[in-house]
């Protein structure tokens, strides 16, 4: 290689360098705002989860010092005050629901339950489970009419508590003196895959005790 193709590459590589810290000047804030925004991000996930884990904290502290409450009624208010939105907060309520009695707090707990039980929402399992905890603790309180129109939504083919609402149906025809109907109900119970051995049983000494006859008896 002569001395002039020589100092033509040392020429040639000192363009390249001045062109590569032109552009790095130019446009080296691009790359730092990068690894900032990248840092940046990940600090505030880490934010976020640690705000998510002491709020998450928080209320299993305010549920569980709740439990410790001497009356029905005051364990389910102070549950209630771990209260949240959405789906969390339907599970909140439903647990608070579940320490009312008849004789403590029932007034309230049936609120909450009527509150999920309405609630579009919300996803519709917690409000299934909100409608049959809502006529299971209503009783007689409710009129048998009444029962049997909101557990009507709930038996449709593939309803997570289907079985237990027809259960509860046939219960609130025979408060409402319409045995027959009762009767046919508590027998597709009988011929369902999806009742328990249990819920047979009782299903066959609801038929008998309304005078019904089962197959095989």
């Amino acid at each position: 290689m002569s001395e002039q193709d020589s100092f033509i590459d040392e020429v040639t590589d000192e363009v390249r360098r001045d062109k590569l810290f032109a552009t790095l000047k130019r446009y080296g804030w691009i790359a730092v705002a990068v690894v900032v925004l990248i840092v940046g991000g990940a600090a505030w996930n880490e934010y976020r989860r640690a705000q998510a884990a002491s709020a998450a904290q928080a209320r299993g502290d305010t549920i569980l010092a709740g439990l410790q409450a001497e009356a029905p009624a005051d364990r389910a208010n102070a549950i209630a005050e771990a209260g949240e939105e959405g789906d969390l907060g339907a599970v909140i309520s439903l647990l608070a629901a579940g320490q009312s009695t008849p004789e403590d707090g029932l007034e309230a707990a049936l609120e909450r339950l009527e509150a999920v039980s309405g609630d579009t929402t919300l996803a519709p399992v917690y409000r299934d489970l909100a409608t049959y905890k809502l006529v299971l603790m209503s009783g007689d309180a409710m009129e048998p009419a009444a029962r049997i129109e909101r557990l009507s939504l709930l038996t449709a083919p593939g309803a997570p508590y289907r079985i237990l609402a027809l259960e509860l149906t046939a219960m609130a025809h025979v408060d409402a003196g319409t045995p027959d109907e009762a009767i046919s109900v508590l027998r597709g119970l009988l011929e369902d895959a999806e009742a328990s051995q249990g819920l047979r049983q009782r299903a066959s000494q609801m038929i008998v005790s309304l005078g019904g006859e089962v197959d095989g008896s």
